[in-house]
């Protein structure tokens, strides 16, 4: 089902709350919205737009965000605008709708990640285009193995999912080689409800593809196996993308974990110093 022809990469910056939600980061920082909030004295968005800007093979940014959020006076985010490379929309009423809505004329490849990804090097996206294009994916996991991801940081993560072959984490980003990829994302496309309601989910995925679903969850079988599987369930070749740096799998959700992000920042400012000397 691969479509994918198109050399550069798009890339969608996910940064939206929900209407009315007091995010704890922001709260603390005196601000409204999570996206904005510091991280190591500047935008959280900041630091993946930036990540962003200096990859050279990424073309278009969007970002997805709530209306009047002033992302758009973000340093790094009027730099891609003055290179007419930024396009902001809407947050939509769920995750579902806000990605089908930015991406409705979006050029494909398109790589889907958070606005707290904060670590997400250039290097670990031009990797994950590159892995999910050699796979033939039509769409591509970006996964660490836990080894790698506490080697960067001992309380790095402590969320992983558990193989006979190892134990991987979330990497929130999602590598969409086409818009026909996008099928199954209409299956949640009920207002945030639908995975409130079992039966629905059920009725869409039949009994089979929600015990396919459970498998994964609990890591039964190899890695390979257990993404083969929900390839054969939806119809699409999804591989597993491994990164090579463990901090892509370290995002920001709250006050420790903003901890590690800084100090890991403050590393890589140190490294980079010394290799400037």
């Amino acid at each position: 089902m691969n479509e994918t022809s198109d050399a550069s990469l798009t890339v969608l910056v996910l940064a939206g709350q929900r209407d009315g939600a007091i995010d704890p980061l922001a709260a603390a920082a005196g601000g409204a919205y999570k996206a904005l909030s510091p991280v190591a004295g500047r935008p959280m968005i900041g630091h993946v737009l930036e990540a962003l800007s200096a990859c050279d093979r990424v073309g278009a940014v969007l970002v997805s965000i709530n209306r009047g959020s002033g992302v758009e006076e973000v340093a790094e985010a009027k730099a891609l605008a003055a290179a007419g490379r930024l396009t902001v929309f809407p947050a939509r009423g769920n995750l579902v709708d806000s990605v089908l809505s930015a991406l409705e004329t979006a050029r494909f490849p398109v790589l889907v990640t958070t606005a707290d990804s904060v670590l997400l090097s250039s290097a670990t996206v031009a990797e994950i285009d590159d892995r999910a294009r050699a796979s033939q994916a039509d769409v591509g996991v970006a996964l660490a193995r836990r080894e790698d991801v506490l080697a960067v940081h001992p309380n790095g993560q402590r969320r992983f999912y558990r193989f006979v072959d190892g134990a991987f984490s979330n990497c929130n980003s999602y590598w969409i080689g086409s818009r026909s990829a996008l099928a199954p994302a209409e299956l949640f496309r009920s207002g945030g409800q639908f995975v409130k309601h079992p039966l629905r989910v059920v009725g869409a995925l039949g009994v089979a593809g929600v015990i396919e679903l459970i498998r994964f969850r609990f890591g039964i079988g190899a890695l390979e196996e257990g993404f083969a599987r929900l390839s054969r369930r939806f119809r699409l070749r999804i591989k597993p993308v491994l990164v090579t740096d463990g901090a892509a799998a370290i995002d920001v959700d709250h006050a420790p974990s903003l901890k590690v992000a800084e100090e890991v920042l403050a590393d890589r400012r140190g490294a980079g110093r010394a290799a400037a000397a």
